[in-house]
This record gives structure tokens, sequence and C-alpha cells, in this order.
């Protein structure tokens, strides 16, 4: 009878054991393939960048910010920001699908003597790759008599093409990723050129000087001709000067973000933030107009804030 008690003592925790594995299983069983579905949903939505917090930030609508020059276009007496400048995120941008006749352009003389010294920045979320037979689409273009000066990503590459007294292509060290959001620059003054992306620089000294008059400008495409195809990503707050801003400038522009407003409104020509529309905000008249550009409000994916 000792036995048998103790027998019966060592084996009742194995069976309570077995009847809760037994329990798992039949619920594992019965609800599996709804914690399935659910699970297959949220990545779903996840990936869609339903939970992505810049879906929930505060979103600056097309024109909330701009520059307001109260004795006209070109003038600098007295000029300020006016509206939400506080650099909230843009409800758009716009994308390029590296189609043909795809582009922003605007025909008429930018307020720059010539193209040196001169800035041009923007934020990009460059797709990769390049169209045939392999020049690049620019992130903007301007043109002159010659040829045209095109700051762009070439494959994977930040790169400037121009026709200027040394007539050279530029290649940087920075490497562009794909499908992420970055800030890039270029800042030219005299024969010093620096590329910038995000945090980082890269200077080339050229073998001469730039002094043409440009003509006219482009955006998304590679500054020579409206045929050739786009951009094969998003831009967004181009903003173009006719000096050459100082690295700190362009690290403080970096650090607004994507809904930053300009540095510097005493040498800005021209200022694009691409939110919805292809207006000029710098108050230079300089507006845009955009063929086949698509302004997208489900852009997030790629950006975090600097």
């Amino acid at each position: 009878m000792k036995t048998f008690r103790k027998s019966f003592i060592k084996k009742k925790p194995l069976e309570k054991a077995s009847a809760k594995a037994q329990s798992a299983m039949e619920y594992l069983m019965t609800y599996g393939w709804a914690i399935l579905i659910i699970a297959v949903v949220l990545g779903a939505l996840f990936e869609l960048g339903v939970f992505n917090a810049n879906n929930f930030a505060p979103k600056a609508p097309p024109g909330a910010c701009q520059v307001f020059r109260p004795n006209g276009p070109g003038t600098t007496s007295f000029i300020n920001l006016e509206g939400v400048c506080t650099g909230e995120i843009p409800q758009y941008v716009a994308q390029f699908n590296m189609q043909t006749g795809q582009y922003i352009a605007y025909s008429g003389s930018l307020n720059i003597p010539n193209v040196n010294p001169i800035t041009i920045a923007a934020w990009i979320n460059y797709k990769g790759g390049y169209f045939p037979p392999g020049i690049p689409a620019g992130i903007a273009g301007i043109k002159w008599g010659c040829s045209f000066e095109q700051f762009t990503v070439y494959s994977g590459w930040l790169f400037l093409n121009d026709c200027g007294t040394d007539g050279g292509n530029f290649w940087s060290n920075l490497a562009v990723p794909s499908n992420k959001w970055v800030f890039v620059a270029y800042t030219l003054n005299g024969n010093t050129l620096i590329f910038y992306e995000n945090g980082a620089s890269d200077t080339i000294t050229t073998s001469g000087t730039y002094q043409i008059t440009p003509t006219a400008l482009d955006i998304g495409t590679d500054g020579v001709s409206s045929n050739e195809p786009s951009f094969n990503g998003s831009i967004s707050n181009v903003q173009i000067y006719n000096t050459s801003l100082s690295a700190n400038d362009i690290q403080a522009l970096y650090l607004e973000g994507i809904g930053g407003a300009p540095i510097d409104l005493q040498n800005l020509v021209a200022w694009y933030p691409l939110d919805g529309n292809a207006n000029d905000y710098s108050g230079n008249d300089n507006n845009g107009v955009p063929t086949n550009v698509i302004f997208v409000s489900n852009w997030y994916s790629g950006y975090t804030p600097p």
C-alpha cells in the first residue's frame, strides 16, 4: 500500500503537465490560423508605413511657409519668412518614375549672374539605377547656351556635369543609398566644388572656373531636353542660392529636416518645396511648370528626421 501511494504521487504531476500540453495544442490548432492571419496583416501594415511615426506628425500644407519680399521679386530689403515655418514635414513630395517627358521646368532667367558661386540643395529618395544610354537624370539641371550644369545621382554616386571653362564631369566619393531619404547639396566657389550628403562632405578642386550665365532650370531631368527620362525616385525641398553656403550653413539646412526653410534669404534665388505643386516660394516668382509629375502623400518610408 505504501508503494502504491508513492507511485501515485510521482505520476500526478506528469499527468497534469500532459493535460496542459494537450490543452495548449488544442488551442493552437483552434486559433493558430487566426493568429497567423493577424501577424500577416500587421506585417503588411508595417511595410505600408501605417505604423510610421511620420504618419501622425504635423504636416505643412502647400505654401505654409514662404519668403515675403515687400519690394517685389529680386529685391533683398526687409525680406523675411512668413507663415508656419517651424519645420513640419510636407504633405506631398514630387515623384519621378524614370519616364520620358516627366519633369519640372522654369523657362525664365533665374537671378543668377553666373553659376559661380552657387549652391543647390535638396532632399531625395533615390530608387537606384540610371537610364540608357547611361546619362543620369538630374536632381536639378541649369541650362545655358553650350549645354547644361547638372547636379544628380549617377550609378549611386553624387555627380556634377558641367560645360564651364574646364568642361568636366565631377564624381564625389559620396554613395547615395537606395530607398532612403537623404539630404544632398553642392557648393561651388571659384574652383572649389564641395559635395554634401547628410553630415558628410567631399571637396574637389577643379581645373578652371565657371562664368556662364544660366538660361533656365529643370528639376527631375537632365537639364537639356524634356525628351529624356526623368530622375528615378522622389525629390523635395529644392533650394538654389547665388552664393556658396558655408559648411555650417549646409549642416544647419540638413538638421532642419525635409521641411526646413531656406537659411540665407539674401542670396536665395529659388525655393521649390514641391509640396503638392512646383511653385517658387522664394518670393522671386520663378514658378515651375510640372509635366507628368506625380505629387504623392504616402512618402514617409525611408525618412528619419536628423
